[in-house]
């Protein structure tokens, strides 16, 4: 089984609906996991667009990546969802034979009314269901 880590700054947002699809999708070959840099809040818009299609997140903790690098965990395949910035100060995962970049706009970021909002936060979510997907064709 293929360990993954998907990690962002918040773990609020890009790396729980990363983790979310491939567990959903992943067919059991893969260990999905999530962290950021520096935990936050889940996205309340994030768990609405994840839950309009079948996923439930909202009970989802937000973990941070230097306690699952001093927990010693091993993962495979390390896949930073933010800036490039932002994943340069992602420590390096001893035994990682992977590191991929998929950088994804940051849906804290989004303004303007609800309406607005929504729709920015599905086609992210739908971009990253397309990557995941993407990934479980080539792993």
């Amino acid at each position: 089984m293929t360990k993954v880590l998907f990690l962002c700054v918040h773990n609020s947002a890009r790396s729980q609906m990363a983790e979310a699809f491939l567990k959903k999708l992943g067919g059991g070959r893969f260990a999905a996991e999530s962290a950021g840099l520096e935990p936050g809040q889940l996205n309340a818009h994030v768990v609405r667009v994840m839950a309009e299609a079948g996923i439930d997140i909202s009970g989802n903790p937000t973990k941070s990546v230097h306690d699952l690098f001093d927990a010693r965990k091993v993962f495979q395949v390390v896949v930073t969802v933010c800036s490039k910035e932002a994943a340069e100060r992602c420590p390096i995962f001893p035994g990682l034979s992977e590191r991929l970049h998929w950088p994804f706009p940051d849906p804290s970021t989004f303004s303007g009314s609800d309406d607005e909002i929504m729709p920015r936060v599905r086609r992210l979510r739908d971009q990253i269901e397309a990557a995941v997907k993407e990934f479980i064709d080539n792993h």
